[in-house]
């Protein structure tokens, strides 16, 4: 249980004078090849797609920022910023341990909140070959994806598609492949996850679950950290338990609890903002 009370204290970090850290985008210095220079030549190859969710998606919405659950996620990115401000941190494996426990919901809303920062350009990637949803979220095709890219089959720019008004781009998973772990083993694979950070501030995975399949553990060695999702009521603590240590490296920035009753953390939140909006003259 170590590893899973490292992680929590990861979380629960104080800050300096019990203040919450100032919102970040965490931009980095342009190097001589000008990560800047790269990420405006790739925005200008790209297609821009509408921002039109799936209706049963969930997903934030920017013309609704007093939603509860937006706060949540604002929060969490907040946290995160914090966190990249002490280290290179910019990309991260969002993974549970077993199915149905909320991860591509986490990542996804997670993607949208942060890319809400002004230049604070985010990628949301598909690498759950096995179930991919992102795209099914989004309303877009499958493919051409990273599968595809892996294969060689498309340019990068072919299959990162920018979200209209938004700093967010998605990265589709592509076309099914018979072997998963064999594609994700080829060096091209390291290669992508070296150079998109270069170019985006954050680059969130989406991967299947630890317990259900080794994609997530192979792709935290390639990454900066992993994030846990956990649903109350679902997840066990054994799973929690085997799932952090099947990893092969203790890289985990924290545990995502999702599930939880709207009105056990919403309630005090929703009074304030009703009282900050609607307070007499």
């Amino acid at each position: 249980m170590s590893r899973v009370h490292d992680a929590l204290r990861r979380v629960e970090s104080p800050t300096i004078s019990g203040q919450a850290p100032a919102e970040s985008s965490a931009a980095r210095p342009v190097t001589q090849s000008g990560s800047s220079l790269d990420l405006l030549g790739l925005l200008a190859k790209i297609e821009t797609i509408p921002f039109t969710p799936s209706p049963d998606a969930s997903l934030l919405d920017a013309s609704r920022p007093s939603e509860s659950p937006a706060e949540e996620f604002r929060s969490l990115r907040t946290r995160l910023n914090h966190l990249q401000s002490l280290q290179p941190i910019h990309s991260i494996v969002v993974t549970s341990a077993s199915p149905a426990e909320g991860k591509s919901f986490s990542v996804t809303n997670l993607a949208l909140a942060q890319s809400q920062l002004e230049g604070n350009m985010t990628l949301l990637a598909d690498f759950d070959f096995r179930r991919p949803v992102v795209h099914t979220l989004f309303q877009v095709p499958r493919g051409p994806g990273i599968t595809d890219y892996l294969q060689g089959k498309v340019a990068l720019e072919q299959i990162i598609k920018r979200v209209e008004g938004t700093n967010l781009c998605i990265m589709p998973a592509g076309e099914a492949v018979l072997n998963p772990l064999e594609l994700l083993n080829l060096p091209e694979v390291k290669n992508l996850l070296d150079r998109l950070p270069t170019i985006f501030n954050w680059v969130l995975l989406d991967t299947p679950p630890l317990l259900f399949a080794a994609d997530a553990n192979l792709l935290s060695t390639l990454c900066h950290g992993l994030v846990l999702v956990v649903r109350i009521g679902t997840t066990t603590i054994d799973s929690v338990t085997r799932a952090m240590g099947s990893l092969c490296q203790n890289n985990i920035l924290g545990i995502l609890v999702n599930g939880a009753h709207k009105g056990e953390l919403y309630s005090k939140y929703t009074y304030y903002h009703s009282y900050y909006y609607n307070k007499p003259d």
